[in-house]
Formats: structure tokens, C-alpha cells, sequence
């Protein structure tokens, strides 16, 4: 229990008390005074802090200063019997620690549950406090009162641990302390269950995970309360004050101090940062707060990192040596505590390792410098054994502590490299094995390429995880294909990945896809060199290095050939299986590309991504199994979906005069491009289109809502305003368009088939309700033939704020096309395919076609366009005066 002295006085450039007191004693302003003093000393730390002055000091001096101020205004009321009542620092205030805005906990505490006398001054106390805009959160208890709470709540029971004396009685706090901390309030097992179980929940919330994109520096995985946690069960069970009394003791090793203090210095130094720049107390690293941070803490940026992802990239290595040293720390007081007593069985598993109690250490403590290749043993072993739930927390720190024997030598070792690639073919459990690798050092130590990624992010909304945990995510996500439910989710991966010859290949691509991120350049290109040095040092084939090195350089091909390419035209898929060559080439990069994309951001993989990935996955098999030769002529392609057509459309009743009626004036190109289920089902609906106005139907493109989309055909007479006004109808009805198909017959009418989803990813279905609104939305929509409607105004979320509002706009033309590829990467903002379909109908553009295509925070969108002779764009005054708008008018709608 620290006690008011003269250790706990300022320099007075922050504050002087005498000053104050005798201002006050003179009879000035009390509150106002109060209010200067507060004003006066918040500068200077502001100023101090913007120095760069140690963190560590200006926390405790806050709190010192806070100290003095509470005193002072404490001795402004009587405090009749002043030996039963004191004022006491509770929670963060009373370990002596106060940033900006952070709540200063007072317990007002009382001998006896009787305070009638006291409640006058209470009040006016606690009123002054309020008064001068001090931020305090109070309580008033009795001696009794404390147990009692402390007893119901450990919460309570944690705050009244961190307590200190500020005024009155000093005995009081004392009693309180033997009151609240006995062995009949909270026992030691019950009191660290409750702390482990209450981590757990806090990092739950968090998916486990301590590389979130706005993490909370308290609660976060690896936050100052997973420190917290740890000092406050050492406390309770030894009575340790600090980190220094914990290495007195020998729970901590003085390195473990030195991680301590200079990760709770660091997170202590955003923290502290982020309360200035918010102006109140804020503990989430928010991204507007990111970058602002990062410029108040002196990082630059330069030709490889943003300042904002290295300062990033340093949080993330911070909290994960604090998260390592956590789960240390608890795996050894879980032994030394909620394990004390248990009968223990051992059994053997060779010369060097043996099981206990379910968790595997080392025989001896020098196992390691014996045999420095049990570093990658062990984890082979738990990878071959389901059985061993962990590792002993000596031998953590053993593994922590002889790390350094992993140097060149150690990795050329023939033993090493075989131990890893019998890691890599294990049965159980690969990806467990590989983050605990990654999280006790061994990783990076292995395979130095691989710290370079480590807590490496990118300042976006796209890459959601830290460039080494989407690394690791993506061996996960491959292992998953291999379990028995993954048919339901990953019906075309979970088959791919369970024939597949060498499934290790894939997870050494997988290791490697990204090495090569932040180095400047092509990373796919660059990390085909990091990943060939593996192989080779591994003593891989020349036939499986080739792969390997193959499917780093090509591992974006396939997502990028699905969503910014015709996959239904036989020529891109001609295209695209000449370089895949054949089909194992294409069955492994189906399953990295599917593993790839699930790791990058949960929400890219919805149904539609689903059904492209598998359209392209079945129609390139089926090129390679028929033969690489040229693909079929326009004319053929054409006849062989009409003939494909007709005889479903005559078991539906429609003949073959009715059916050639509605194609009469049906565009080349729609039967180029349409599939033949399409087809049918648009011939058929207009066949039974009887009333006036526009045709709209909806249907899903597949029977189940793993893979496909919502599909809604449009039939009407073509209009100035068709897409700008069906797009501001999709806009309110809260759809994500996915892909749009445009034609328009000879005749002029529209036949529009746009693919889309629901705003949770998932398709409409069938909810007749739902899919009535949609009818009803777009009716009154496209009723507007001559005029713009404008979309329903959305709040732009606030992540996206954060970032540029840069529109850039191509237009390309190749000579093989009838048509340009306009490209459009700006951010993404509700209505922007309606305020492009304005921009189109202003400068007489017609839309063919058009992929939709949104990663994070900002869309990359093509659309195949001609004007209005149906010819590609060339006049050059038009393609200027077309970018302009697009550029200017998409920067507006955005500012807006």
C-alpha cells in the first residue's frame, strides 16, 4: 500500500500546491483556481509527451499531480471523526498510472455503513470534482461493504487490489486490503480461473486474434490487460507489488521484465497519444487516429512502408511478444496453481521429450544445446500426437531462451530440413504447430524471409490481417478442404485438395504467396526466388520446385482472370488454360486461389466470387481435357447455344416459329455471351410477358447459397436512363451488384440481366416478399424514361473516410475487341454505378458489359462500352471530355 509522502511531489513547472492553497486560503475562486491549475499542468505534459519525454514518467506524474489536486481539494470540507474516512485510489489511478483522459477511480471509504455525518461534505467534495471537469468515477463504501462486493464481483475485488491512500485515515485502506484480499474472499485457484476465463472472453471477441485492423490497446490480445492480468493473479498469490518484486521472486526472468516494461512503455505511448489527438479517453487505434498518430509519434513515410504501417507493423510485434510472454506467464501459473496437487502422469516418447499431464517438456533443461534440432522436434511430435494439449511453460521458455541455435548451418542441416518437411506432411493439427512456431520465435528463425512480414500490414480495408497472419491463415484455410464437412462450404476445393498428389506443395506455396510483400516491386515475381531456396534446400524435386515456385508467381491469376474477365467467352478461357497448361497445374492453383482469397477478408468470398472461381475451375478442365486447340468461331458458338435452347424451350410448350419470332431481333453478341440456362429463361419469360411495362424476374442462379447470386432480367424499350436509374433502384434496395450483361436488340429494346446479392453476402432466394419489393422498387424506378433519379443518400461508413478519395479512369482499346474496357478504381461510396450510368447516358455511351469488383475500401470496376454508333471509343476529344466527367463528377459524389 503506497502512502502519501514527499516521493509522490511534482517539479513545479507542473504544479505548485502552495501556490494554490494559498490562493485559496485568500479566498479566490475555488473552482477557477481548480481549473488553472488543471489547464497549467496539462500543457506542460502535452508539451512534454510531443517531445518525446519518457512515457513511463509522464504517466506516474499525472497521477501525481492528481494525487496533490484531490488533497487539496479534500481539505477544503470538514470531515467530522476524519479518522474513520479516507479517500483512496482505485483500479488504474491507484497503480499510480493516468493518461489524459482516463477515468480517475476514487473509493470514498468509510469504517462504519453510518456516513450521515460525512454526506454534506461527500456531496460537496464529489461536486467540486465534477466542477473543475476532473474525469472520476466514485464510489462509497464501508469496510463491510467492500467485502461484501468484492465477494459478488471480481471485478470489485481487482480494482480494491490496486489501492492507495490520497487523504484521511491511512489505516483504513490497510484494513480494507486484509478484509478483501483473504483467502476466504476470491482463493487463489477460483480467483486466476476467473482471470484466465475472463482473458479468454475478452480475446474471443477479438476472433483470438491480436492483429485486428483497429485494435483496443487495453483489451486487444497482447494489451495492456492481458499485462494487468498477469501482475494482478502474481499479487494475489505472492504478493508482488511490480515486475521487479516478480523477478525478485523468480517468476519472471529480468528479460521477461525488460519485454514487459518496454511493451507496456510503447502501448503506453499510443495510448497517451490517441486520448490528445480524440480529446477524450480513447483506447481503439481507429484508422482516421492511425495516421494522425503516426505522424504526432515522428514516423515517415518512404518508398516501401507508409508511416501508418510502421508504426502498425511495430504495434503488431509488440503485442505478439507480450501475448508469447502472456501465455508464459499463465501456462506457469496454471501449473504452479490450478494444477498443484494433481496426480501426475508421465509417459515417455524418447530420449529427449516426455508428456505430462497432457503437455510435452523436455527431459532435461539442456535438451536444447544437446540436440539443437529438437527445436523443430517438438513440434512434429505434438503435429503427430493429438493428445498433447500444450507445452510446459519451462520448456517454452527453454525454446525462447535457445532460439538463437537456429542460425545458416542449422538451417542447411540435413535433419532440420527433413524434421520440417515431415512437420509440413503431419496429420494433426499443421497450422497449430506452425503459429505456436511463429509465436515462440522459431518461425522467423527457420525462415528468416518470413520475419520481414511479421506484424507487416497495409493501411487498407482490402487486407484485413497482418501479411503473416493472412500467411498462416492461408495453410489453415488449405488444411480445412481436408476436413469432412468442407464439401458443404468448399464443394469443388474440399474434392481439388484431397487428390491432390504432394498436399504439402500447397502449403509451402502457401508459406511463401505473400514472402515477398513490402520489398518494393512485383512480390509474386520476387518471392519465386524465397520460395525456389526453400525447395532447394529441402531437397525437392526439380518437377515439385517448378510447381511450387509456378504457383507463387500465378497465385492472383485466377482470381483476377475470374472477376475482371469474360469467362463465358471461349477465348479468355482458351487464354487462361495456355497458361495453366494442365490439370494439376489448375487443381492447385484452384485450391491456393480459393485458400488465398477466404485468408484476405472473409467477406470477398460470398456466393457470386463462389460461382465465378467454379465456372472458370469446370470450363478450363474441360478445354485441357478436350485439347488446347483454337476455340470454336463466332457463328458455331452462336448456332450451338440456340440449338442447345430449343428443345427446352419446346418441352415448355413454346414452338419453334414463336421462339425464332423473339430472337429475330436479339444482337449476335447476347448469344455469344448469354449461357443457354439463361437463354431459356429469358426467351420463355418474354414469351409469357402479356401486360404492359417493363419484364422483371428474379432468380437464383443456383439451388444452393454456397456458390451463384441473384440474377433480375430487365425487358423493356431502351431508355436514356435504363442502368443509371435500375442502379439507383439496386442502391436502395440495399443489393451489391455483382456483374451486369447489357444488350439491346435491334429493335430497341433492353435486355438486361444484372447478377447481385444481399448486402450480408448471401443471395435473395426465394422470399416472395422480398423479391416483390424488388419487382415494385424498379417499376417505379424505370418509369423515369427522360430523367435522372438520384440514389438514397447513404452515410458513408466511417473506416472509409480514412482513406483517399483518388478516382483514376482508363479507357482501352485493343484491336480484337469491338468495344473499350473502360476501368474505373476510385473509392467505394453508395451510388457510384448510379452516378456512372448518369455520366454514360450524358455522353451517349452504350454499356455491353460490366464486372464489379470491390476490395475493402475501394471498388475496381470494368465496364465494356462503345458510343452510341456501336463502335469502340477513338475520338480523342470524347475519351478526355469522358474521363473528365467520370473523375470530377465520382471526386464530388464522394466529397458529398
Amino acid at each position: 500500500m503506497t502512502q502519501p509522502s514527499s516521493q509522490n511531489s511534482i517539479d513545479l513547472e507542473i504544479f505548485d500546491s502552495a501556490i494554490l492553497q494559498a490562493q485559496l486560503a485568500e479566498g479566490g475562486n475555488r473552482i477557477e483556481l481548480f481549473r488553472k491549475a488543471i489547464e497549467k499542468a496539462n500543457g506542460v505534459f502535452d508539451t512534454r509527451y510531443k517531445n518525446g519525454a519518457d512515457i513511463t514518467r509522464l504517466v506516474r506524474d499525472r497521477a501525481r499531480f492528481t494525487d496533490q489536486l484531490l488533497r487539496i481539494a479534500w481539505q477544503q470540507f470538514p470531515w467530522p471523526d476524519e479518522h474513520n474516512i479516507s479517500l483512496v485510489a482505485v483500479g488504474g489511478y491507484g497503480r499510480g498510472e493516468l493518461h489524459p483522459h482516463s477515468d480517475i477511480d476514487l473509493l470514498i471509504l468509510t469504517r462504519s455503513n453510518r456516513i450521515d455525518k460525512y454526506k454534506s461534505s461527500i456531496q460537496s467534495f464529489l461536486t467540486l470534482l465534477w466542477d473543475i471537469n476532473l474525469e472520476i468515477g466514485q464510489s462509497v463504501r464501508s469496510l463491510k461493504q467492500c467485502k461484501q462486493e468484492a465477494i459478488k464481483d471480481i471485478t470489485v475485488a481487482t480494482a480494491l487490489m490496486e489501492s492507495r491512500t490520497i487523504a484521511g485515515d491511512e489505516q483504513l485502506p490497510s484494513d480494507m486490503e486484509s478484509l478483501t484480499m483473504g483467502k476466504r474472499v476470491w482463493p487463489i485457484k477460483k480467483f486466476l480461473r476467473a482471470k484466465w476465463d475472463e482473458q479468454i472472453d475478452r480475446h474471443n471477441k477479438y476472433l483470438n486474434v491480436d492483429y485486428a485492423l483497429e485494435p483496443n490497446l487495453k483489451t486487444s490480445p497482447g494489451g495492456l490487460r492481458d499485462i494487468q492480468t498477469i501482475v494482478w493473479v502474481a499479487k494475489r498469490q505472492f504478493g508482488a507489488k511490480n515486475f521487479t518484486d516478480l523477478v525478485k521472486l523468480g517468476f519472471l526472468k529480468p528479460s521477461e521484465q525488460i519485454l514487459l516494461d518496454e511493451g507496456q512503455s510503447f502501448l503506453w505511448k499510443l495510448r497517451y497519444g490517441l486520448h490528445i489527438l480524440a480529446g477524450r479517453r480513447e483506447d481503439r487505434l481507429l484508422f482516421d487516429k492511425q495516421r494522425d498518430l503516426a505522424s504526432l509519434l515522428g514516423y515517415k513515410d518512404d518508398n516501401k512502408a507508409l508511416a501508418v504501417e510502421k508504426l502498425m507493423q511495430q504495434y503488431y510485434q509488440v503485442v505478439a511478444n507480450l501475448r508469447e510472454l502472456n501465455d508464459v506467464l499463465l501456462q506457469h501459473l496454471d501449473e504452479a496453481i490450478l494444477r498443484a496437487g494433481e496426480k501426475e502422469k508421465i509417459s515417455q516418447i524418447n530420449n529427449r521429450f516426455q508428456i505430462r499431464n497432457d503437455y510435452i517438456e523436455v527431459k532435461t533443461p539442456t535438451v536444447f544445446q544437446y540436440f539443437p534440432f529438437a527445436l523443430l522436434e517438438i513440434f512434429v511430435l505434438m503435429a503427430q500426437n493429438p493428445e498433447i494439449q500444450g507445452v510446459r511453460a519451462s520448456t517454452i521458455r527453454l525454446i525462447r531462451e535457445n532460439r538463437e541455435l537456429i542460425d545458416a548451418s542449422f538451417r542447411k542441416d540435413i535433419r532440420n530440413t527433413s524434421l520440417f518437411m515431415e512437420l509440413l506432411r503431419s496429420p494433426y493439427m499443421l497450422t497449430l504447430q506452425l503459429k505456436r512456431m511463429a509465436r515462440y520465435g522459431i518461425l522467423e528463425r527457420y525462415l528468416p524471409e518470413f520475419e520481414q512480414i511479421t506484424g507487416q500490414m497495409q493501411h487498407d480495408l482490402f487486407h484485413i490481417y497482418t501479411v503473416d497472419a493472412h500467411t498462416l491463415q492461408v495453410v489453415e484455410n488449405m488444411r480445412r478442404f481436408l476436413l469432412k464437412d468442407a464439401a458443404t462450404n468448399f464443394p469443388v476445393a474440399a474434392h481439388v485438395a484431397k487428390n491432390l498428389p504432394k498436399i504439402e506443395l500447397l502449403y509451402i506455396a502457401g508459406l511463401y504467396h505473400d514472402i515477398a510483400k513490402g520489398r518494393g516491386g512485383d512480390h509474386s515475381t520476387l518471392g519465386m526466388a524465397d520460395a525456389e531456396a526453400f525447395c532447394q534446400r529441402h531437397h525437392l524435386s526439380n518437377w515439385d520446385t517448378n510447381l511450387v515456385t509456378w504457383l507463387v508467381n500465378k497465385h492472383l491469376f485466377m482470381s483476377m482472370t475470374a472477376q475482371r474477365k469474360d469467362i463465358s467467352d471461349p477465348e479468355v478461357i482458351h487464354e487462361f488454360a495456355l497458361v495453366v497448361a494442365d490439370k494439376l497445374h489448375l487443381d492447385y492453383l484452384y485450391a491456393m486461389t480459393v485458400a488465398d482469397i477466404c485468408a484476405t477478408n472473409p467477406s470477398l468470398w460470398n456466393s457470386w466470387r463462389a460461382s465465378l472461381l467454379r465456372q472458370l475451375y469446370l470450363s478450363t478442365k474441360r478445354a485441357l481435357r478436350l485439347g488446347l486447340e483454337n476455340p470454336a468461331d463466332r457463328a458455331e458458338r452462336i448456332k450451338d447455344k440456340q440449338q442447345s435452347a430449343i428443345p427446352k424451350l419446346r418441352d415448355k410448350g413454346m414452338s419453334e416459329t414463336v421462339i425464332n419470332e423473339i430472337w429475330a431481333n436479339t444482337a449476335e453478341e447476347y448469344f455469344v455471351r448469354e449461357s443457354t440456362a439463361n437463354i431459356v429463361w429469358h426467351t420463355e419469360s418474354i414469351h409469357a410477358h402479356s401486360e404492359e411495362g417493363p419484364l422483371i424476374k428474379v432468380k437464383d442462379t443456383a439451388d444452393n447459397s454456397v456458390e451463384g447470386g441473384t440474377q433480375i432480367f430487365i425487358y423493356m424499350p431502351n431508355t436514356h436512363f435504363l442502368f443509371a436509374n435500375a442502379t439507383a433502384a439496386f442502391e436502395k434496395l440495399d443489393l451489391n451488384i455483382q456483374n451486369a450483361r447489357i444488350f439491346t436488340s435491334s429493335n430497341n429494346y433492353c435486355m438486361d440481366t444484372f447478377t447481385v446479392l444481399e448486402n450480408n453476402g448471401k443471395t435473395v432466394g426465394n422470399n416472395s416478399q422480398r423479391i416483390n419489393q424488388i419487382k415494385e422498387v424498379l417499376l417505379d424506378y424505370l418509369q423515369h424514361e427522360k430523367s435522372y433519379v438520384k440514389p438514397v443518400s447513404r452515410t458513408t461508413p466511417r473506416k472509409m473516410k480514412s482513406f483517399s478519395q483518388h478516382v483514376e479512369a482508363e479507357i482501352i482499346n485493343t484491336s480484337d475487341k469491338p468495344y473499350s474496357t473502360l476501368e474505373i478504381n476510385c473509392p467505394d461510396q453508395p451510388g457510384i454505378l448510379a452516378c456512372l450510368g448518369k455520366i454514360f447516358a450524358d455522353n451517349d455511351i452504350t454499356l455491353l458489359d460490366a464486372r464489379i469488383t470491390t476490395l475493402g475500401e475501394r471498388v475496381e470496376d470494368l465496364f465494356f462500352i462503345t458510343d452510341s454508333q456501336n463502335n469502340p471509343l477513338t475520338d480523342d476529344e470524347q475519351i478526355v471530355r469522358l474521363k473528365t466527367d467520370i473523375k470530377t463528377q465520382l471526386a464530388q459524389h464522394a466529397a458529398s
